[in-house]
């Protein structure tokens, strides 16, 4: 009996012993075994063992490599085009327009965000489907296969996005057709014609093109159509965008040859309404505001000097505020047209004011030298600083009474040398400039009566004539 028991307690610990081991731990006698299959058949690149535990926790790597063996992109040589040696290979172009960031009058350029979709077929991409459903692709395989290399002419800066991962999507379809979607921010260069600024319009292009396939080897088009260019609802601060419209073209290069060119045009038309409270406004206040120098007694030298220089320094400074925001370009400009002659109007006033003084003093010296004025008579002091000024208050001397005789013989036409005028003529009276230029210097106040209407009538009528050529 004793030798039963001992026999059955040495099968159970026998049949027991594989469940006491611990799981996942290979038996002895398996283990030279499996050190020999990972030896022979998996090895990396340098000799040595992959860990089955970090291969198996890594999904992308080995999601990419199932992408690749399905695309068999080992089986072909992505360095050269689809159908190379053949006729040129169609490449489509869709733009949708996202925003115009900035536009730069200084610079002559402006900056846009779009999306930049390409479409064409690469056979050599085709993978059997069952549902005929496409596969979609970041950026990490797009740089193992052929893609377009498109350009912007004429661009200064450009970037394709990077936030969180690279704005890139890259679309097969069981058939072999390929959409490359890429969003991008561009700055490109827009030659502006500012010669009615800011009553202008511009009209702005950005151009693609392939850098280095010509027409012999890709040919760009619009995919759609008029209806490749779609954008969004777009507000810009100084411009309303007039028209958005696609065309394409060739460009020929002397060394290369030609290549096809496509075409964003869009027409900007510049809001007016701006300048007119920055520039045009201030500027008239002014010029209306050294009219009323006209209006101040002409003795009164330290209030129309001062207007008339605040009115001068006040318009270069307008001037120039606006000649700095500008390019140095060498013609003129419509705002420039406005400003200098705004600009005139004031230093003419200013002259006027001179040429009053300066007659004004002329007659009163006149009149002190025929005796009209006492000796005494100061005309310093006549240029009142209130500005008034009372001709009556000056103590006139008394001068000897005429004879009626002498005054017949000056005012009685029969004693005149002239012959008496014939029947049929007519009776004009001759002045000369220089009486009319003695005239007005001995009545120097008419000045500013002329001025007062001609001034405002001169300055009506260019507006008038400004704002309907510019406008």
């Amino acid at each position: 009996m004793k030798a039963k028991l001992l026999c059955l307690r040495l099968l159970s610990l026998v049949w027991l012993w594989p469940a006491s081991l611990p799981i996942g731990s290979p038996l002895p006698g398996r283990r030279r075994h499996k050190d020999v299959y990972l030896g022979e058949h998996v090895k990396n690149k340098h000799g040595g063992r992959i860990d089955y535990k970090m291969k198996k926790s890594d999904s992308t790597k080995s999601l990419l490599i199932k992408s690749e063996q399905l695309l068999r992109i080992e089986d072909h040589d992505f360095a050269m085009r689809p159908g190379f040696g053949g006729t040129a290979i169609p490449v489509g172009i869709d733009v949708q327009v996202e925003s115009i960031d900035s536009i730069s009058e200084v610079n002559m350029d402006f900056t846009m965000t779009l999306y930049l979709r390409h479409y064409w077929k690469d056979e050599r991409l085709a993978f059997p489907s069952s549902n005929n459903k496409s596969r979609t692709f970041d950026a990490r395989l797009v740089k193992k296969i052929w893609v377009p290399d498109v350009f912007f002419v004429h661009s200064k800066r450009s970037f394709i996005h990077d936030t969180t991962m690279e704005n890139i999507m890259l679309r097969v379809y069981p058939d072999g057709n390929i959409l490359y979607s890429v969003r991008v921010t561009v700055t490109a260069l827009c030659s502006m014609d500012f010669s009615r600024f800011p009553l202008d319009t511009q009209n702005c292009s950005l151009e693609l093109e392939s850098y280095a396939y010509n027409e012999n080897d890709l040919m760009l088009y619009w995919k759609n159509g008029n209806d490749s260019l779609r954008t969004d609802e777009i507000l810009l601060s100084q411009f309303f965008i007039e028209e958005f419209n696609p065309s394409n073209g060739l460009a020929f290069y002397s060394s290369t040859g030609w290549y096809n060119r496509l075409y964003i045009n869009f027409i900007l038309r510049r809001h007016i309404f701006f300048f007119m409270l920055q520039t045009y406004f201030p500027t008239m206040l002014m010029v209306m505001l050294s009219w009323v120098s006209f209006w101040i007694d002409r003795r009164a030298v330290p209030a129309r000097v001062s207007l008339g220089i605040t009115t001068v320094l006040t318009m270069s400074t307008i001037i120039t505020g606006v000649s700095a925001s500008m390019p140095q370009v060498s013609y003129v400009k419509a705002v420039d047209i406005y400003l200098w002659a705004s600009f005139l109007f004031v230093f003419l006033s200013v002259i006027e004011y001179a040429a009053v003084n300066y007659f004004t003093t002329i007659e009163e010296m006149k009149k002190l030298k025929r005796g009209k004025l006492p000796a005494s008579f100061n005309a310093t002091q006549a240029m009142a600083f209130d500005g008034c000024f009372h001709d009556n208050e000056i103590d006139i001397p008394s001068f000897p009474e005429i004879s009626s005789a002498s005054v017949e013989q000056q005012v009685d036409p029969c004693n005149s040398s002239e012959p008496p005028p014939t029947e049929g003529t007519r009776l004009r009276r001759k002045h000369s400039v220089r009486k009319n230029i003695n005239f007005i210097m001995s009545n120097s106040y008419m000045i500013d009566s002329y001025s007062r209407i001609l001034f405002p009538l001169a300055y009506l009528l260019f507006n008038i004539i400004y704002w309907s050529m510019y406008s």
